[in-house]
């Protein structure tokens, strides 16, 4: 799935692809603004790439010593850019081939 596939999905789909795994679905949900089910993907998402987009939800949340944390466990450290920015570079990542 490509980057531009997956936004059309998060406009068009009740429900986020299966196929990309529980850190997508998580970035999908936050897209969404469905923090509650975006924390509960990343919660389940095991590895760096869950501990990414953990890090990601508790950065937006104003949980920053939490963000830290999950940073930290995705072997990262706390970006300077916007949460937006962010948000795309992390599912530009997963996405990536």
């Amino acid at each position: 799935m490509s980057f531009d596939e997956f936004r059309q999905a998060i406009r068009g789909a009740a429900e986020p692809p299966a196929s990309p795994g529980l850190p997508l679905q998580a970035l999908w949900h936050d897209a969404r603004n469905d923090w509650p089910r975006a924390h509960a993907c990343a919660q389940q998402a095991p590895g760096r790439d869950g501990a990414w987009v953990h890090a990601y939800l508790h950065r937006k949340e104003g949980d920053d010593s939490n963000a830290a944390y999950w940073y930290d466990r995705a072997g990262r450290s706390k970006p300077t850019m916007t949460l937006g920015a962010e948000w795309e570079a992390i599912a530009r990542a997963l996405l990536a081939p």
